[in-house]
């Protein structure tokens, strides 16, 4: 069995890592190189770094930061924002990154996954998936940091993602972003059955439980940020959490 992972995550605007609810109501939550490198040393399986106002302010994510962020850790990097062409991606992996995650772009040129996925491996292809639930109880993808529906169902472009070559989902419910009220289980399991990449878990992760409960419908990674940026609880006592509950973990 593979080892389910811990992903804290680093939303970064302007150099700075921040946390919201529901994508507003940004706060200040510290130094991403410094925190990086703080979660690396208490356990993190992976990093994973969002410039999140790059895309809707029409910009590349801060190179100088992935680089000296990079230096400071030995475990995988996964970073995302403004990734527009294949061009990007290369300069993001030459920064330091290990994974390379599309989101708006993706959406407005789906080729942009395939030609990640060739040039560099599927494993390089992370495909950011924002989604929100509508009042007929699908979900539907929004971009450009949550600013911007699509009208494109959730589950059509979580299938089409993995046919185009992406190795793996990250799948943010924005009803449940920093509410800490548990992740959305429902699309999770879902999108776990649906395809057989790896599923990461994001949104709304308030306790111990709600990541165990995530592991137990399929996903293969929980994405963390309140519950750590904060000091709420530690990845030690996030894995313990798992062993006892026989998740096989690092």
């Amino acid at each position: 069995m593979l080892c389910k992972r811990i992903i804290p995550c680093l939303d970064v605007d302007k150099g700075r890592v921040v946390k919201g609810t529901n994508f507003v109501d940004i706060k200040d939550a510290g130094d991403p190189i410094e925190l990086a490198h703080k979660y690396y040393q208490e356990g993190a399986d992976e990093i994973c770094f969002l410039d999140i106002t790059a895309s809707s302010e029409a910009r590349k994510a801060t190179y100088e930061v992935i680089e000296a962020t990079a230096k400071k850790i030995f475990i995988p990097l996964t970073v995302g924002g403004g990734v527009s062409s294949v061009d990007d991606a290369a300069r993001l992996l030459q920064a330091g990154a290990d994974k390379v995650a599309v989101n708006s772009s993706a959406i407005k040129n789906p080729d942009l996954i395939s030609q990640i996925a060739n040039s560099f491996g599927s494993q390089c292809a992370v495909v950011a998936i924002d989604v929100k639930k509508n009042p007929d109880n699908s979900w539907q993808v929004y971009v450009k940091g949550g600013r911007e529906a699509t009208g494109i169902d959730a589950i059509e472009w979580i299938k089409r993602a993995y046919d185009l070559g992406a190795g793996e989902i990250l799948l943010t419910s924005m009803d449940r972003d920093g509410t800490k009220t548990g992740y959305d289980l429902e699309i999770n399991s879902l999108a776990a059955k649906l395809v057989p990449i790896p599923i990461i878990a994001s949104g709304g992760a308030g306790s111990l439980q709600d990541i165990v409960d995530a592991f137990k419908v399929g996903v293969d990674a929980a994405l963390l940020a309140s519950l750590l940026h904060y000091q709420i609880t530690s990845i030690k006592e996030i894995k313990d959490a798992m062993r006892a509950n026989l998740i096989e973990t690092r």
